[in-house]
C-alpha cells in the first residue's frame, strides 16, 4: 500500500536545535559554579526540565524557566540578582539563535515531497516555532504545519484523520524515539528514526519491539529509498 502522507518533525531533524541549547546549557553550569559542581548542576536541571513540562510544555522559554528554577534551588537565598538576568539573556540569545538547515534538506524535501503530501509535525513554543519555520525558507514545501504540545498516538491518530489518511499510509520521520517514533507506530502509522548527536536524554527510549514498520536511517535523504520500498 503506497505512502500517502509524509510526516516530519522540525528541531534536528530539519534544523539544528539541541546545540543551541547545549551552549545556553554550558554557560548556565557557568553561572552556577559558586554554588554546585558541574555534574549537580546538569542533574539538577535535567530533573527540574520534567518536572516542568506539564506546567510549561516544550522550548526555549520553558527551558529558560527551567534554569532559573533550578539557580533557585542551587544557590537559594545567595544567588544575586545579576545571575538571574544573566539567564534571561541566555534564554533571550537561544530564542534568537539562527535557522542552520542540516545538509542537504531542501533536496530531500524535493524528492519526498514527489512521494506524498509532506505535513510538518513539530512540538514546543508556537511563536518560537512559527519564527523558525519561517526563518528556515521550507514553509510553502509542507501541505500542512501542525505544532502541537506533545505528540502522543492519539495526536498522530486526530493528525492522520484530520488529512484523511489512513495510517498505514503515513510515515512520520524525526530524530526523537519517545516522540516522532515510538507514539507514531502505537497510531497504526510507519516510522523513522534519524538520530543526531546531542540528543535530549529525555527523548530517548528504547527501539521497538516490533520492527515491522520501523527503520532506522542515518540520514533523512535514505527516506525516500526507504518510502519507495514501502510502496
Amino acid at each position: 500500500m503506497p505512502i500517502d502522507l509524509i510526516c516530519l518533525d522540525a528541531d534536528d531533524t530539519l534544523w539544528h536545535n539541541m546545540r543551541f541549547f547545549a551552549a545556553a546549557e554550558e554557560a548556565f553550569v557557568a553561572m552556577l559554579v559558586p554554588f554546585a559542581a558541574a555534574g549537580i548542576a546538569r542533574d539538577t536541571l535535567a530533573e527540574v526540565e520534567v518536572r516542568n513540562l506539564p506546567l510549561y510544555g516544550y522550548g526555549a522559554k520553558s527551558f529558560t524557566l527551567s534554569m532559573i528554577e533550578t539557580a533557585l534551588e542551587l544557590g537559594g537565598a545567595a544567588l544575586p540578582a545579576t545571575a538571574v538576568r544573566e539567564i534571561l539573556d541566555a534564554g533571550r540569545t537561544l530564542l534568537a539563535h539562527p535557522v542552520e538547515l542540516l545538509d542537504g534538506i531542501e533536496d530531500t524535501l524535493d524528492r519526498l515531497a514527489a512521494l506524498g503530501r509532506l505535513v510538518l509535525v513539530t512540538k514546543g513554543d508556537l511563536l518560537h516555532q512559527e519564527m523558525k519555520l519561517a526563518a528556515s525558507g521550507l514553509g510553502e514545501r509542507f501541505a500542512g504545519i501542525e505544532i502541537v504540545s506533545d505528540k502522543q498516538p492519539a495526536t498522530f491518530a486526530r493528525l492522520f484523520a484530520h488529512y484523511g489518511v489512513a495510517p498505514q499510509r503515513a510515515v512520520m520521520a524525526g530524530d526523537s524515539m519517545r516522540s516522532d517514533v515510538l507514539p507514531a507506530l502505537a497510531a497504526g502509522a510507519w516510522a523513522a528514526y534519524v538520530p543526531q548527536d546531542g540528543g535530549w536524554s529525555h527523548e530517548a527510549a528504547p527501539p521497538p519491539v516490533d520492527a515491522a514498520r520501523f527503520r532506522q536511517l542515518t540520514s533523512l535523504a535514505e527516506l525516500p529509498e526507504w518510502i519507495a520500498q514501502i510502496d
